[in-house]
C-alpha cells in the first residue's frame, strides 16, 4: 500500500500576470502587436482593440504610471519566456566549492591521499578550499601551514591556479584553488566532440562491409572448386567395391586343409583328457587313507588311560605323608616363637608337641 504524502499546505503556484479582465486600473499605456506604441487609452477601449484582433491584453509593466499593456498571444508569450529561462540555465556554469582539511604535522601517506582527492575535484572543474587546522601551541608556528600550502600549490601547478593566497583566520589557514585553463579547455573540447560520436559507428559499419566482401570471395572460390572435390569421392566409391571383392576371392581360392594338417589338432584336443583324469584318481585313493588314520591313533590313547588313573590315585594316597613333615616344622617354629615371647606354659607346649 503506498504511503500517503504529507498534506502540502502551501498554496498552489499561480500566474500573477494580469491579463484581459483582470486588469482593474482605469487607463493603460498600450503597445500594439507589432511593438508600436499606441498611447494612453481607457482600459475598456484597450481590451476591445485586443479582442478585435483575437489576441490578449497583457500587463507587462505593472509598476509604471500608468501600467504598460501589450496586445499579444499570451500562450505564445509564456512559451517564449520558458524557453528563455531554459536557455539561460543551459549557459550557466554551476560552481561547486569543495573543502579539504590538513594538519601541520600530517604524515606523508595522508598527504598523498588528500592530494589525490584535490586532483579529482579539480578534474571535475570544482574549486577546492584547502584548510590547515592548528591545535594548541601549533598556532604559534603558522609558517609550517604556509609551507604545506605552497608545496601543494607547486605540485598541482598543472591542474590548478591559486585564486586566494594563504591567509590566517583564527586557528585556521585557508587557500583557494581553482581549475586551470587547460582543464576547462579540455572539458569544453570534450563536450564539443560529443556530437561526432557517429563517426566510430560509420567506421565500424565500413569495416563490417569490408569483412563481408572478404568472406564472400573465398566462398566463391570454394564454390568453383566444389565439383572437382565431389567427383573425387564418387570415383573412390566406385573403386571401393573392387577392393572389397578382392579378399573374398582370395578366401574362395585358398586350398582346403589336408588330413595331415588335421591330425595335430585332434591330438591336441585329446591330450589334456588323461592329465585331467590323473588328479581325480589320486584324490580318490588318498581319501580312504585319511579316513582310516584317526582309528589307528585312538587305540594307544585308550590303552594308556588306566595307567594315568592309577598314577593319580597313588599321588593322592601319598599326599598326607608328604604334608606331615611340613606340619611338624610349622609346629616347631610356633613353639620357638612362643618361647621367645615368654607367654607359653609347659602344658601348652606338651599339648602342642602331642
Amino acid at each position: 500500500m503506498p504511503v500517503p504524502r504529507r498534506f502540502d499546505r502551501r498554496p498552489p503556484e499561480r500566474d500573477n500576470t494580469r491579463i484581459n479582465e483582470r486588469i482593474r486600473v482605469p487607463e493603460v499605456r498600450l503597445i500594439g502587436e507589432d511593438g508600436q506604441q499606441i498611447g494612453i487609452l481607457k482600459t475598456p477601449d484597450a481590451l476591445r482593440l485586443a479582442q478585435e484582433r483575437d489576441l490578449d491584453l497583457v500587463e507587462v509593466a505593472a509598476d509604471a504610471r500608468p501600467p504598460v499593456c501589450r496586445i499579444l498571444d499570451y500562450s505564445k508569450y509564456r512559451y517564449e519566456q520558458a524557453q528563455k529561462v531554459k536557455a539561460a540555465k543551459k549557459h550557466q556554469q554551476q560552481i561547486t566549492i569543495r573543502e579539504i582539511k590538513f594538519r601541520p604535522k600530517i604524515a606523508l601517506n595522508d598527504y598523498e591521499t588528500k592530494k589525490g582527492h584535490v586532483t579529482r575535484f579539480l578534474k571535475h572543474k570544482d574549486k577546492v578550499k584547502i584548510t590547515i587546522m592548528f591545535r594548541g601551541r601549533e598556532v604559534t608556528h603558522p609558517e609550517r601551514g604556509q609551507v604545506l600550502l605552497e608545496r601543494l600549490a607547486e605540485e598541482l601547478a598543472d591542474l590548478a591556479i591559486v585564486e586566494q593566497r594563504p591567509i590566517q583566520d583564527g586557528r585556521n589557514m585557508t587557500m583557494m584553488l581553482g581549475p586551470s585553463k587547460a582543464i576547462l579547455a579540455e572539458a569544453e573540447s570534450g563536450g564539443a566532440r560529443k556530437p561526432k560520436g557517429d563517426a566510430p559507428k560509420a567506421e565500424a559499419s565500413a569495416e563490417a562491409a569490408a569483412a563481408a566482401r572478404a568472406e564472400a570471395t573465398p566462398a566463391a572460390a570454394r564454390a568453383e572448386a566444389a565439383p572437382a572435390e565431389v567427383e573425387t569421392p564418387v570415383a573412390a566409391e566406385a573403386d571401393a567395391p573392387a577392393a572389397a571383392e578382392a579378399p573374398a576371392v582370395a578366401e574362395a581360392e585358398a586350398p582346403a586343409p589336408t588330413p595331415a594338417e588335421d591330425a595335430p589338432a585332434a591330438a591336441e584336443a585329446e591330450a589334456p583328457a588323461p592329465a585331467a583324469e590323473a588328479p581325480a584318481v589320486a584324490e580318490a585313493d588318498a581319501a580312504p587313507a585319511e579316513a582310516e588314520a584317526p582309528v589307528e591313533t585312538e587305540a594307544p590313547a585308550r590303552a594308556a588311560a588306566p595307567a594315568r588313573r592309577a598314577a593319580r590315585a597313588a599321588a593322592r594316597a601319598d599326599a598326607p605323608a608328604r604334608r606331615a613333615p611340613a606340619r611338624r616344622a610349622a609346629a616347631r617354629a610356633a613353639r620357638r616363637r612362643a618361647a621367645a615371647r615368654g607367654d607359653e606354659t609347659p602344658a601348652e607346649g606338651a599339648a602342642a608337641t602331642s
